[in-house]
């Protein structure tokens, strides 16, 4: 099977893995037998992720390697409820999950009860990537970042409202807050890859918004995109896996707008803080993560002080040994190793 030909499948790169990033709402009558089952699908190919499963879908990001998620995408393919479901692929080195996990829940996005929507029933409307590159240069738009304010902070579209939300639930009250003045004009959303913006358009719809459009694919299909390539998109787009942000913008326009949070030079590097009980992630360079070892603050050097157990680079020297041992994962185990010496542990 070819999958590169199908239309419904997306794919740029050239390496040995895959990341796939996928969505579907569609009604499932026994999400927790069809989670027990897709699970150990996903550990008989070897893939890594997190997939959520609902009553009303499936939301996933599986890496694998090559063929392994070619044999997933025709079995999900196969199956009539996910015939037409398109995978968004980008290629890596290596697995950027570290485990398998297939969740029952309540809902693949959620939103508190009196908020919810079924996009099965409504939503907005779709735009195509050169669509939505035309929309975000119309003075009688708003763009709506779709995504938490930490995901904004990295990357965005040009011109985009810069939502102040952690949580998705959050959207409709910041919604009623915030773009209230704006009834009447066109409002354009957009998120990482799609699914966010099939309820937020709902919800903004149910707010009193007529004229609602969500970028179809999310801003992952439009980097990929060859004619539009990104433009107009800053910096790099936030991923919930091991590389944390992808870049979108590939023509001559590609900026970084992020600064790191000690010395405020440019950087659109996420790391988590050396303080296990913090573990807060924030932006730092690389000369930074070395001149502070990896924390985000003084407060957490001080509480490493008197708690040194809970030191982040006690897990990564463990880890080190291990690969080591096992001869496992040459790539990593070099980078824990520079982690280590730098520590001087």
């Amino acid at each position: 099977m070819k999958v590169m030909a199908r239309k419904d499948v997306i794919v740029m790169g050239n390496m040995d893995y895959r990341v796939l990033l996928y969505y579907k709402f569609v009604d499932i009558e026994n999400p927790e037998l069809f989670a027990k089952e897709h699970l150990e699908l996903c550990k008989s190919l070897g893939l890594r992720g997190r997939i959520l499963v609902a009553e009303e879908g499936l939301n996933g990001t599986v890496s694998g390697l090559k063929e392994n998620t070619d044999e997933y995408m025709r079995i999900l393919h196969e199956d009539p409820r996910f015939s037409d479901m398109t995978f968004k692929i980008d290629e890596a080195e290596e697995h950027t999950f570290k485990k398998i996990y297939v969740r029952r829940r309540k809902s693949i996005i959620t939103l508190n009860e009196e908020d919810d929507v079924n996009p099965q029933v409504k939503k907005g409307k779709y735009l195509k990537p050169k669509e939505f590159y035309e929309m975000l240069q119309r003075d009688d738009v708003v763009v709506v970042d779709g995504r938490n304010d930490y995901e904004y902070e990295i990357g965005h579209f040009r011109g985009a409202i810069r939502p102040d939300v952690k949580n998705f639930k959050e959207f409709p009250e910041w919604i009623e807050e915030n773009l209230s003045e704006h009834k009447g004009k066109k409002v354009i959303s957009y998120c990482t890859g799609g699914i966010r913006c099939e309820k937020l358009t709902g919800v903004l719809m149910n707010k009193g918004f007529d004229e609602v459009y969500h970028l179809e694919g999310g801003i992952v299909t439009y980097g990929k995109d060859p004619e539009v390539q990104g433009r107009l998109f800053d910096g790099k787009c936030y991923v919930f896996d091991e590389r944390i942000a992808v870049k979108i913008n590939n023509t001559e326009e590609d900026v970084v707008i992020s600064k790191c949070s000690h010395c405020g030079k440019p950087s659109d590097r996420y790391i988590n803080c050396t303080n296990d009980d913090c573990h807060d992630q924030h932006l730092c360079c690389t000369a930074c993560e070395e001149k502070y070892q990896g924390f985000c603050s003084e407060d957490c050097v001080k509480y490493i002080q008197e708690h040194p157990e809970r030191d982040a680079r006690l897990r990564i020297k463990e880890k080190l040994e291990m690969y080591d041992k096992y001869k496992q994962n040459p790539r990593k185990a070099q980078y824990f190793r520079r982690c280590i010496d730098k520590a001087n542990m």
